[in-house]
């Protein structure tokens, strides 16, 4: 008869370990920081399960031009794997964070994606196509960081790319009817977006004064008022999350008028996915300036 004979304690504690350890680093997330919610979202849409993500500007209260970094967030980009910031001044915070601790991380500057440099709007991830570019680059960095699950994210990528499509198909609706429309805005916020509507965007000094957090000039003031009252434009979009006194009376000023007026906001409403933020934000206009309107 042949007897069982155990194999020596240290040797199987041994094999458990090993094993455990090969699964604990199979099985652990990638870890992502994204310095907006709205590429933190679709890092998660990319990566599902695959992925850990903390998103550091997302309370639809805060101005995100007034951020300040705190220890906790520089301890999240120290220890991720890939960071994911706008860039073109928008966030300058991270890119400070990511020079205080250098480490073998794959950083994903989207406006670099883009061609985008100082002084242009940064508000780019309003153009739907930005973000296809961010999402394609996030996924090839999720596949080199690990390539087992190359399948599944390129999978998730082509049904991010479809979920698009009616966004896109939306847009190409509403340039039809209204390229060459006027509109005003309080801050550049919208600016992309306008630009992929082919409406003509007034009131650019004061847009960006109140984007800087500098008073607009008395002429630049004066020359939005006239644009309200005299109906030289026909839609205002006002920034939903942050603004000051002079913004807030042209609103008034719009509403008075009866210029219809739009509010966006600059990081992804709680609740809403990349997605339907956007065909929210497009059937708003949509509604302000319906298809009978004069």
């Amino acid at each position: 008869m042949r007897f069982f004979r155990p194999r020596p304690l240290g040797l199987a504690i041994g094999v458990f370990l090993a094993s455990f350890l090969t699964f604990a680093a199979e099985a652990a997330p990638i870890g992502v920081v994204a310095a907006e919610n709205f590429y933190g979202d679709v890092a998660r849409q990319i990566g599902s399960a695959a992925v850990s993500v903390t998103s550091i500007l997302e309370n639809p209260n805060q101005d995100p031009h007034l951020f300040e970094a705190s220890p906790s967030v520089a301890r999240a980009v120290a220890g991720a794997r890939i960071v994911v910031y706008s860039g073109i001044d928008y966030d300058p915070w991270m890119k400070k964070l990511i020079a205080a601790s250098p480490g073998p991380r794959d950083v994903i500057v989207v406006a670099a994606l883009i061609g985008r440099k100082a002084g242009d709007n940064p508000h780019i991830w309003y153009d739907p196509a930005t973000m296809r570019i961010f999402a394609e680059r996030f996924a090839a960095a999720l596949t080199k960081a690990d390539p087992a699950h190359k399948a599944d994210f390129a999978a998730n990528l082509a049904r991010f790319d479809a979920s698009l499509a009616p966004i896109e198909a939306k847009i190409a609706a509403l340039h039809a009817r209204l390229a060459g429309v006027p509109a005003t805005a309080t801050e550049p916020v919208f600016g992309e977006m306008f630009a992929r509507l082919g409406m003509v965007v007034r009131d650019m000094p004061f847009q960006m004064a109140v984007m800087n957090d500098t008073e607009p000039a008395a002429k630049d003031v004066a020359a939005f008022e006239n644009d309200l009252r005299q109906h030289r434009v026909r839609l205002l979009v006002y920034n939903a999350q942050a603004s000051d006194p002079v913004a807030e009376k042209m609103e008034k000023i719009a509403r008075q008028s009866e210029i219809p007026v739009v509010g966006a906001s600059e990081t992804e409403p709680p609740g809403m996915d990349y997605q339907h933020w956007m065909a929210a934000e497009l059937d708003a206009v949509d509604r302000a300036l319906p298809a009978s309107r004069p």
